[in-house]
């Protein structure tokens, strides 16, 4: 009875982490076919879109690699099969990781200089950057739960790159959305991001009374 109270939590816990991963994987695939692949056929909505992406082409190369070594290190390194067989490896992703966040951030900024879209690509790159830098610092001192949680915060907004382009299908969220809706929506993203991981980190403490 005992164990099996204790196996109980970590047996939901695996397979809400599974089910999640699925989802998040899910939504990587679509957004890659909906957006990334119409990119390259010249989609008719995204004609501009594909001209300006050909036009910052030697800051967007680095900026899309530097974004999909994130996307692809976060689920490894969260991995607690990988952590504990592969404690170096992770070690190593992670410094990869947090050196893909700040090339991400870096080339980002630099693609939205001059543009309307300035000030909410400034304020995503930042909360990117002080997610990942506070994750880094934690695990450096060994707070090994904090890091953890720091490191769920940064590949939150991570998947913000992801998240925000789920609606470009969909002709009145592309055409209509002005320049100024579009940084509102971008900084909107992150910070719900942030705000959900959150709300998931301290669901224990929202639904248990202390005795």
């Amino acid at each position: 009875m005992a164990t099996s109270r204790l196996l109980a939590p970590s047996s939901s816990r695996s397979r809400f982490k599974t089910v999640l991963w699925i989802l998040l994987g899910l939504t990587a695939l679509f957004v890659f076919i909906t957006s990334e692949v119409l990119l390259v056929t010249d989609y008719p909505m995204y004609h501009a879109y594909r001209l300006q992406v050909i036009a910052d082409r030697q800051l967007l190369i680095p900026h899309t690699l530097a974004g999909i070594l994130a996307l692809w290190i976060g689920p490894i390194n969260f991995s607690s099969r990988i952590r504990q067989r592969y404690l170096k490896l992770h070690r190593v992703l992670g410094r990869i990781y947090v050196i893909s966040v700040f090339v991400g951030a870096a080339t980002g900024v630099a693609l939205a200089a001059g543009r309307p879209g300035f000030p909410g690509t400034c304020g995503q790159a930042a909360a990117w950057v002080i997610c990942t830098t506070a994750a880094f610092i934690t695990a450096r001192n060994r707070q090994i739960v904090v890091h953890r949680q720091w490191m769920a915060r940064s590949y939150a907004v991570t998947f913000t790159f992801v998240s925000s382009r789920v609606l470009n299908l969909v002709p009145a969220y592309w055409s209509h959305l002005g320049d100024t809706l579009s940084a509102v929506g971008v900084i909107a993203f992150t910070l719900a991001s942030i705000l959900i991981v959150d709300l998931g980190l301290n669901w224990h403490e929202f639904t248990t009374r202390r005795g």
